[in-house]
């Protein structure tokens, strides 16, 4: 603290001219006192003031504090889902209502087509046509047909006249048409559309000899076929055709392809009762088709 010292010299004693104005000085040190006093007061409070801390003009620290990390915010995004609109149950039943209209008219057309695809069918084959018949007595013992058939189409190839015989010989026939006579003819003639029956069921001994055994044809078995007629009108013969070049390689081709489904096939080339027709039975042998 740093002290302020005055110094004060007394006065030495004057007239009266000087004692009013040694009254006047006084005062006016009187005056001055007060101002010192009062200055010393000031003084003393600003060096009182001056030692205290100066807490609002502190240093900064050496090192600051770090604050303290916010925690990471999840933002949770709501997912939007489509809102499937409320049919009106009135629209619901009108809907339903069609829907059963709708599929009672399809069921009701396809039961029809397929009414009309397996009308006059036998056989359990719609692409067989013909009427079942009643079962044939045999006149002479070994003839006769359990459960014949009066067949008159097969596979869309019409017949010349309607040919009595049993359904596995309806199927055999059925798979030489398909697979052996239509891939053979082709094209030719605008296509295969009937074909020339030349016997079907009869009771009777083979080749018609006396004392032979009875026919495959006696036992509704087996179907003669003499020939191809095409759609333009044109026919395919055996007779005609089997020794030539073009109908012959044809025919020699529909012979071959009968050779599995029948049991039994004969052609020209077997003897001099098949010069004009193909034979073809369902007869079954241990030794397999019998083909000639």
């Amino acid at each position: 603290m740093v002290s302020i010292y005055m110094i004060i010299s007394p006065e030495p004693v004057q007239s009266v001219a000087a004692s009013s104005k040694r009254v006047k000085t006084r005062t006016h040190l009187i005056l001055d006192a007060v101002d010192l006093t009062e200055m010393r007061s000031l003084m003393v409070v600003a060096l009182f003031l001056s030692c205290l801390p100066t807490w609002g003009s502190a240093g900064a620290p050496d090192t600051s504090i770090r604050p303290l990390e916010r925690p990471a915010v999840r933002i949770i995004k709501e997912e939007v889902t489509s809102v499937r609109p409320v049919i009106r149950p009135r629209i619901i039943s009108q809907t339903r209502q069609r829907q059963r209209q709708g599929l009672g008219a399809t069921v009701t057309q396809v039961a029809s087509r397929i009414a009309r695809g397996s009308q006059g069918s036998v056989c359990g084959d719609s692409t067989i046509k013909g009427t079942k018949i009643s079962p044939i007595p045999g006149r002479i013992r070994g003839c006769g047909v359990r459960n014949p058939v009066k067949l008159t189409e097969i596979d869309g190839v019409g017949l010349t006249q309607p040919a009595t015989i049993d359904c596995n010989t309806a199927r055999a026939l059925k798979a030489w048409v398909k697979d052996g006579v239509k891939p053979a003819v082709g094209r030719r003639g605008g296509g295969v559309k009937s074909l020339r029956v030349a016997a079907h069921y009869t009771c009777r001994t083979r080749n018609n000899r006396t004392g032979a055994k009875i026919s495959e044809h006696g036992k509704g078995r087996a179907i003669d076929i003499s020939g191809i007629l095409l759609n333009d009108g044109s026919e395919i013969t055996v007779l005609k055709g089997w020794r030539t070049q073009r109908e012959g390689r044809m025919l020699r081709k529909m012979h071959k392809a009968a050779c599995g489904p029948f049991g039994t096939v004969l052609g020209p080339d077997s003897d001099r009762f098949h010069q004009d027709h193909f034979h073809f039975d369902t007869a079954q042998y241990r030794s397999g088709s019998y083909c000639r």
